[in-house]
């Protein structure tokens, strides 16, 4: 793990973030043309190596909101890009490794990555 991905991603797992979704469950990416199978968003006044707002996919909620606060439960690290994504579900919810997989492969089929906890 490097050490410019401990400052920004780590300290996320297992607290307590609110995140504002901007790409709802069902809806189309705009330049890419796949759609969303999960609420996908972002961690507020934050910034990522890639000079974004802090990525965040929302588990565990089936339909579309503007916003949620729920527990940062793993890290998807892509190795092969530089862009962490939160792994954020409700408070309770308990997920594997391979349930993570499964939600968020529409997008993350095209990068190598790992899951850290």
């Amino acid at each position: 793990m490097s050490e410019k991905n401990k400052s920004y991603s780590v300290p996320y797992l297992g607290q307590q973030v609110f995140i504002k979704i901007d790409r709802t469950l069902g809806s189309k990416h705009p330049k890419h043309g796949f759609f969303y199978e999960v609420n996908y968003g972002f961690v507020p006044d934050t910034k990522a190596p890639d000079d974004e707002e802090l990525d965040a996919y929302l588990l565990g909620v089936n339909e579309p909101v503007q916003e949620f606060t729920g527990r940062c439960v793993a890290i998807i690290h892509r190795t092969n890009d530089d862009d962490d994504k939160l792994v954020i579900v409700p408070e309770g919810i308990k997920i594997s490794d391979e349930e993570i997989r499964k939600a968020t492969n529409f997008q993350e089929q095209f990068f190598k990555s790992e899951i850290w906890r």
